[in-house]
């Protein structure tokens, strides 16, 4: 990738543009981080990978009138690739792992060779994970899920809203 000095009469689009090949700068560290093969890159490999993996899985939060549904794509995988859990008591965590071909890596496992080689792989694979908070009128010990046709569905139920207390009303008998 060139780099092109551009002269700007003007001090604010300078500063504008000191800032962008600052981001320029960043992004290519960043890509050196991800390929670097030393072992003392490692630490940063894995932070830029957990980075990754955060924004791996799309997810649409509904909320209806008796529970907030969290859906999540997981083309591919099936409930036991998948992993729900609540941590410190109100994070949601949706994670999972997702593996390039289960017929390679078993042939791979039990010392055989791969009789193919990919021309393209496009399809993402490895680690994810999302945290949600969830709000305080969620009903922790009934969240249910379920995984179909590459879907990931997390119900979680409202705890249902307190009925107003109604005036205590006293007859008085009028003598």
């Amino acid at each position: 990738m060139g780099v092109y000095r551009i002269v700007l009469p003007d001090a604010s689009m300078a500063s504008l543009m000191n800032t962008l090949e600052q981001i320029a700068d960043f992004s290519s560290d960043v890509e050196d981080d991800v390929n670097s093969s030393t072992a003392a890159d490692k630490s940063r490999r894995e932070y830029v990978k957990e980075r990754q993996a955060m924004a791996n899985a799309a997810v649409d939060v509904k909320e209806t009138p008796t529970s907030y549904e969290f859906v999540a794509d997981v083309p591919g995988l099936s409930g036991e690739n998948v992993k729900v859990h609540v941590e410190n008591g109100n994070t949601l965590v949706i994670s999972g792992k997702r593996r390039r071909d289960a017929s390679a890596s078993a042939a791979e496992e039990n010392g055989e060779k791969k009789q193919f080689k990919y021309l393209r792989m496009e399809r993402r694979v490895g680690k994810f994970v999302r945290r949600f908070t969830l709000p305080e009128d969620a009903e922790l010990d009934k969240i249910g899920a379920q995984c179909r046709n590459g879907l990931l569905t997390v119900t979680v139920p409202k705890i249902p809203p307190r009925e107003p207390e109604k005036p205590k009303v006293i007859d008085i008998q009028i003598s």
